[in-house]
């Protein structure tokens, strides 16, 4: 791997809450890391429902998340998490094939815009979008690089709710931003596909 460690990000799209109950790593080491990351996906709230959650982003951001220290790059990804507007729990394994680590690994020439810099450039997060129905987008990118597409996950439903079980079937509140949204618009489930 040529860097040190390797960023997992999520985001959802305007609107559309996820909590993020555990993302789990295994590497390809076979290495497990328990809750790489857990808790709140980025997403925009903006004001007057003036913002659009239909579909996936043109060019997908790195998402809030975590850095994965001490990692190998990942072999699978297990991610249990809350939709909020649903409310419903979800969970899935992205397994993460050996191209895709290809493209991680691989150094490219990239124009850093921030600083007008040329520099040479890693593919070294994984952003993963996730939306209501269960649809989960995943694409790598680096901080100077466009992102790439990578696969689309359809995640099951977790039959034993929020938090395992262990909440009495009680999901996150959701934002009164969100509801107003949701109450007004709707879910438009069909534009994750």
């Amino acid at each position: 791997m040529p860097y040190k460690s390797w960023f997992i990000g999520f985001s959802a799209p305007d609107y559309m809450e996820v909590w993020i109950e555990t993302a789990d790593v295994v590497d390809i080491q076979d290495h497990v890391y328990p809750r790489a990351m857990s808790g709140v996906a980025s997403m925009l709230k903006p004001p007057n429902n003036s913002g659009d959650p239909r579909g996936w982003p043109k060019r997908a951001a790195i998402g809030g998340g975590k850095r994965v220290t001490g990692a190998d790059l990942p072999n699978q990804i297990y991610v249990r998490w809350q939709s909020l507007v649903e409310p419903q729990t979800y969970l899935m394994v992205i397994k993460i094939p050996e191209a895709t680590r290809e493209i991680m690994r691989k150094g490219e020439k990239a124009f850093c815009k921030f600083d007008g810099k040329w520099i040479t450039g890693y593919r070294d997060s994984i952003d993963i979008g996730l939306a209501p129905g269960g649809i989960a987008k995943v694409w790598v990118g680096g901080s100077c690089l466009p992102p790439i597409e990578v696969t689309t996950v359809k995640a099951v439903i977790d039959p034993r709710g929020p938090y395992e079980g262990k909440s009495g079937g009680h999901h996150r509140p959701l934002s009164p931003t969100s509801k107003a949204y949701v109450e007004k618009f709707g879910v438009p489930y069909e534009s994750w596909k």
